[in-house]
């Protein structure tokens, strides 16, 4: 059996890869370039279609997954969005200007989420990229004052919790308050008589009489030492004249 070099082996090797990497790079463009087609008609389905093949053959094709992200996104699709503007950035690592662009789209991912201190972050690992970029720069100082107004909305919630927590306080010591008033008021005044049994208001009633009794019998006498005295006098005027 005739033997052939390694290094001869290796050259038909790629002899035969070479025609089918040329077959898969012109698949890819060739999808990359429908989808930009039909994304620019607003058929964001179809688009999404032909640059998912072109991932699918060329899984590194950082412009297939830039326009797959952009295209997910127009879907609001935001997690899926997300996740594939990262796959970007972990590919794109020669042009920052390019990574940036990813950060700055999910950023806008993110916003639409309303996590707000999430797409902050992610608008100023955008700048950091590309610091010349206004439009980052202006979605960061937008979402900057979301998250400001947001917190300033929270404060003041909390401190009409408070302050209706101070209202229901002052209203529950009000009735306690009266309470005590009252019961201050109760104890000036003088205890009131205890409902007395029949047995009671009977003897009651006999020590009425028998002090009218005795009142009258003092009377009596009074009036008999009165008249015994007027009779003395009048005889003691008598023998005078």
């Amino acid at each position: 059996m005739k033997r052939y070099p390694m290094k001869y082996c290796l050259f038909i090797l790629m002899m035969v890869l070479l025609p089918l990497s040329v077959s898969a790079q012109k698949d890819v463009r060739k999808n990359i370039r429908k989808g930009n087609r039909v994304y620019s008609e607003q058929k964001y389905s179809d688009a999404a279609s032909f640059y998912e093949n072109a991932v699918e053959a060329n899984p590194s094709s950082k412009e297939a997954n830039f326009n797959l992200g952009n295209t997910l996104y127009k879907q609001k699709e935001w997690d899926k969005s997300i996740e594939q503007f990262n796959h970007f950035i972990s590919l794109e690592q020669e042009n920052p200007l390019e990574a940036a662009a990813g950060w700055h789209n999910i950023g806008n991912a993110l916003l639409q989420k309303k996590e707000l201190q999430k797409s902050m972050e992610a608008y100023k690992m955008a700048l950091r990229l590309n610091p010349q970029d206004d439009e980052t720069r202006y979605n960061l100082a937008a979402v900057q004052k979301m998250i400001q107004d947001e917190e300033e909305q929270q404060d003041q919630g909390e401190g009409e919790e408070e302050q209706e927590k101070e209202q229901e306080q002052q209203q529950d010591q009000q009735p306690q308050q009266q309470d005590q008033q009252d019961q201050e008021q109760r104890a000036e005044q003088p205890d009131e008589p205890e409902q007395m049994s029949r047995d009671n208001a009977r003897q009651l009633l006999q020590a009425i009489e028998q002090d009218e009794q005795q009142t009258q019998e003092k009377v009596q006498q009074m009036k008999a030492q009165e008249r015994e005295q007027q009779a003395e006098d009048n005889k003691r005027k008598n023998k005078n004249w």
